[in-house]
């Protein structure tokens, strides 16, 4: 095609935050879902002037290096002809360049089957400013093809800087963060503003600028206390100025004359030198200066204190000691015999150090009445023009917020200062203060030249020593990081995420209750809630990543276990930025057709991610059955350890073997005439576990599934350090209760039959869940006084492919004698009744090819389903229900346990569990529905699985 589009858009289909680890690169990112529509036939080199007008509104394009990996790289794709998608991605970067933030990595990539239609993925630093860079990124590119008289593109930067500068941290919090962030200590940020936890769980520690956890609040109230912080300090013999605290301008005369002229009149706790008046030399300029100083403070409390001459210094104390000195000039202008004092102003404040507030590491220079009257003072008007070199002063305090400029002093201080500082902290009790010195020069012991400190800050800017205008930078943040963190102690706590299609919320319990056994204070999530230290905090789905970072935040947990969806990896990546150890316990068909995923491949592409969150040092524990999890062992960069079920001899065993010949880890099952043993084999060492049998989850051996389960927890127990004897005894301890092991094969004798809860909803659980009813009722047949009958109540859930709620259907015709066949409460937007119609035509069609099950039953509530499953079985029968709010069915059988003994006790006297309330459970998973819907309706539409992020 020739020419170019007169209307074509670029237009974002989906906009998506990814906080973590996530299926398009291994660091948190920005993804945009574009349609480029008719521009797809025009690449850079067809649109005319295209390239030539981007490079003049963001030059800063020329140092993208993009896939050539050298600078002009971009530059050289542009005009070859380069799509308009991938002009976005490196736009949006640039955008987040010119605010500060040095992004430099993105990718785009094709929409599988869509044309046109692409995936811009961009690293971000603050996600709100990543995706305003995105929105402007499309923007600029719409108006560089179709110019509109609405758009200005100065104006649209200037708005998105200004906006970006107000969402960053400010410079005292960032330097912290990098840091920390050089340390690789895990940072969260708490709010929209400067708190900000480092470091997880046990370790987590705080900081809102340059306050820290450590920063005693008594210390602060002193320091806001000026008078106060003076009695204190000249009660231990340190150079303070006199001061007398008033609260009335004919009090405040009256102790200017008590103190002698010249005095200084300052809010008792204030802030930033506002209110601060220096030099006031009489009577009616200390009633005239006493209403600006009151309104500065919070109780209208306001501190006549002498006026000390000198310079003016701030001395930055650390964890006691010193760290840096800076001197402090006020905002001023220096005149060139040419311009006026307005355009010097002007011209200064056109500096890009300087911004609003603390934006920048400069402030810019305000103007306002106490300004002119000062200048006025000096002689000038601000429409004067000043000599050359002469110095006009804007303000009389040095502070930064007021526009003044800072010069580093740190190794020019007398050490007589430098301890006078150091005491005045300790005095005061702050563990970061700003010690701030009046004196002739802090090169000589202010007790010869006559200077005292005026002021002790807590909280102190960091931005007059990190960003000094004239001198060397301090690195102050590394003492503060050393008061949280002392060298050599820890930051994280050790995660271990789960995910697999079946058995990652057994396997998670299994493995929390070894590590508990242990003594740690264990943090879970699951499909179930939030668990902290045993206690279930939250009641909801919880496999996402906003519960990940819940417990990462719990300042009681020394130990994650995070069970870990799809769902949430495509909605918003892992939501942390790295696991110690990853399980995968299988890869089998679930959730297909949905959100962009239709195969396994896929599927395992998207469970892979926690396996490619596996630091160096860390484990990834694969089980060897399942060859799409064996593949990803090529994604790890950790240790595998391998779990398998397979018996020696196997083409897998062989393989494990080999493995382990060569120094790997693997969880293996050994046969022999007592049974199986788990073994744990590390290089050609092999340690004997436990007999599957004697462990109380496996009924007997039964349970194939949680055999399975047991091999991935003692793995992962294993690479996390536990002993064998710990790891032994947490697995015979675990069992499948209701307490333990809630919805999953939970017993409960009813009327004298067998009943089985259990959360089995996807074929390949129901083939292992039949199995295991096959082995168990096997075992008990010999026993039994007439033939076992097998009573299953099955529901699917409705986003589920029609194709996959059949073969549901089937799958259990396959070991059920009778089905009695229900729906969820949420019916994932179908109609009632439909998905329970799709099951049937499944067993029915299983029943026509010969299958176990001769009678099919529909009741679609669940637990009206679960008390006709029940009625229907006889003393000794097995009844299996599988279930949706397995609390609420748990409740419903312990209700036939209170009719079958109510005849025999008072009401009082009533059996069961507090814990089972009918009633409360009811409305537990009422509420837990609601919550799992809201979970599951964000997660709108995933794009096809995608390579990682690169350079």
């Amino acid at each position: 095609m020739q020419g170019s589009p007169t209307t074509g858009q670029l237009k974002v289909l989906r906009t998506r935050v990814y906080r973590g680890p996530n299926i398009w690169a291994y660091d948190q990112a920005i993804h945009l879902l574009v349609d480029l529509g008719e521009l797809e036939a025009f690449p850079t080199d067809k649109l005319p002037g295209f390239t030539d007008r981007l490079m003049e509104w963001l030059p800063g394009l020329e140092h993208h290096t993009c896939s050539r990996g050298h600078r002009g790289g971009f530059v050289e794709r542009l005009r070859e002809g380069t799509w308009l998608g991938h002009v976005t991605e490196h736009v949006a970067l640039q955008l987040q360049q010119e605010a500060g933030h040095d992004m430099r990595r993105g990718k785009t990539r094709g929409e599988s089957g869509r044309p046109g239609v692409y995936n811009v993925i961009f690293d971000y630093f603050d996600e709100r400013v990543g995706v305003s860079a995105g929105e402007l990124a499309v923007r600029i590119v719409n108006e560089l093809l179709v110019s509109t008289a609405e758009f200005e593109f100065q104006d649209e930067l200037d708005r998105f800087l200004r906006a970006a500068g107000r969402k960053a941290f400010g410079p005292s919090t960032a330097a912290i963060i990098d840091e920390a962030v050089s340390r690789d200590i895990p940072w969260h940020r708490l709010n929209q503003y400067s708190l900000v936890q480092l470091g997880q769980g046990v370790h987590a520690q705080r900081i809102r600028a340059t306050m820290t956890s450590r920063t005693s609040a008594l210390a602060v109230d002193i320091a806001g206390d000026k008078n106060l912080t003076a009695t204190l300090l000249g009660s231990a013999g340190l150079p303070v100025p006199k001061a007398i605290t008033v609260r009335t301008a004919e009090d405040a005369a009256e102790a200017a004359t008590k103190i002698g002229y010249p005095v200084v009149i300052k809010p008792l706790d204030g802030n930033h030198g506002r209110g601060v008046i220096l030099g006031l030399a009489s009577e009616d300029e200390v009633r005239e200066a006493f209403p600006l100083a009151a309104d500065q403070s919070r109780r209208g409390v306001v501190q006549v204190e002498s006026f000390i001459t000198g310079r003016d210094y701030r001395c930055l104390i650390i964890g006691g000691r010193m760290a840096a000195i800076a001197e402090r000039v006020p905002a001023h202008v220096i005149g060139d015999g040419e311009h006026t004092i307005e355009e010097l102003v002007d011209t200064t404040n056109a500096d890009p150090r300087r911004g609003i507030g603390h934006e920048k590491v400069l402030t810019r220079i305000v103007v306002d009445d106490a300004a002119v009257e000062l200048v006025r003072e000096q002689g000038y008007a601000m429409s004067d023009v000043a000599p050359q070199d002469e110095m006009v002063k804007l303000a009389l305090t040095g502070n930064m917020s007021t526009g003044g400029i800072s010069i580093d002093r740190t190794f020019d201080a007398h050490p007589d200062n430098v301890e006078i500082a150091e005491e005045a902290a300790q005095l005061i009790g702050l563990d970061v203060a700003g010690i701030d010195f009046i004196c002739p020069d802090i090169t000589a012991p202010v007790r010869e030249t006559g200077g005292a400190i005026c002021e002790v800050n807590a909280a102190p800017g960091f931005r007059m020593h990190t960003h000094p205008t004239v001198g060397e930078p301090q690195f102050i943040a590394k003492p503060v990081v050393d008061l949280l963190f002392p060298p050599g102690s820890p930051s994280r706590v050790p995660v271990v995420a789960v995910t697999g299609t079946n058995g990652k919320t057994t396997t998670s319990r299994m493995l929390a209750h070894i590590m508990k056994s242990l003594g740690r204070k264990v943090g879970m999530t699951s499909t179930d809630g939030v668990v902290i230290d045993e206690r279930l905090v939250i009641k909801a789905d919880a496999s996402g990543p906003r519960s990940a970072r819940m417990v990462l935040q719990n300042p009681r947990v020394d130990f994650a276990v995070l069970e870990v969806a799809r769902g949430g990896i495509l909605r918003e990546g892992l939501g942390y930025d790295r696991n110690d150890i990853a399980i995968v316990t299988n890869i089998a068909p679930d959730h297909l057709g949905m959100h962009g995923i239709d195969t396994l491949e896929q599927l395992a592409r998207v469970k892979a991610v926690i396996v490619e969150a596996v630091p160096r040092d860390g484990y990834a524990v694969l089980n060897a059955d399942d060859a799409l999890v064996r593949a990803m062992r090529r994604r790890c960069s950790g240790t595998i350890v391998w779990f398998s079920m397979e018996p020696p001899g196997s083409r897998v065993r062989e393989f494990i073997d080999e493995k382990c010949r060569r120094g790997a880890r693997a969880v293996v099952l050994e046969p022999s005439d007592r049974g199986e043993m788990i073994v744990l084999k590390q290089g050609r060492r092999s340690m004997p576990l436990a007999w599957t049998h004697l462990l109380p989850s496996t009924f007997g051996g039964t349970a194939r599934m949680n055999v399975a389960n047991a091999l991935a927890a003692a793995g992962a127990a294993f690479a996390a350090g536990a002993p064998l004897h710990d790891i032994r005894q947490g697995l015979r301890t675990f069992t499948t209760s209701y307490y333990l092991s809630p919805g999953r094969l939970n017993r409960v004798e009813v009327n004298h039959a067998e009943v089985f809860v259990d959360y089995c909803h996807n074929p390949p659980g129901m083939h292992r869940l039949g199995e295991f009813v096959q082995g168990y009722v096997d075992q008990r047949q010999g026993a039994a006084e007439h033939r076992i009958s097998r009573i299953g109540m099955v529901g699917a859930a409705g986003d589920r492919r029609d194709d996959d709620i059949r073969e549901l259907g089937r799958a259990a015709a396959q070991y059920f004698d009778v089905l009695v066949l229900r729906e969820d409460d949420n019916l994932r937007r179908r109609a009632p009744g439909v998905a329970a119609a799709l099951v049937e035509e499944g067993v029915r069609e299983a029943m026509a090819d010969g299958a176990r099950c001769r009678q099919v039953l529909t009741v679609l509530n669940e637990l009206e389903a679960t008390r006709h499953a029940v009625h229907l079985a006889n003393p000794g029968d097995l009844v299996m229900l599988c279930v949706d709010q397995h609390g609420a069915v748990l409740a419903e059988l312990e209700s036939f346990t209170h009719q079958a003994n109510a005849g025999a006790r008072t009401d009082d006297e009533q059996p069961g569990d507090p814990d089972l309330d009918p009633q409360q459970l009811a409305t537990e998973a009422t509420e837990a529905s609601a919550v799992e819907d809201t979970e599951w309706r964000e997660v709108v539409d995933a794009q096809p699985v995608g390579a990682k992020l690169v350079e």
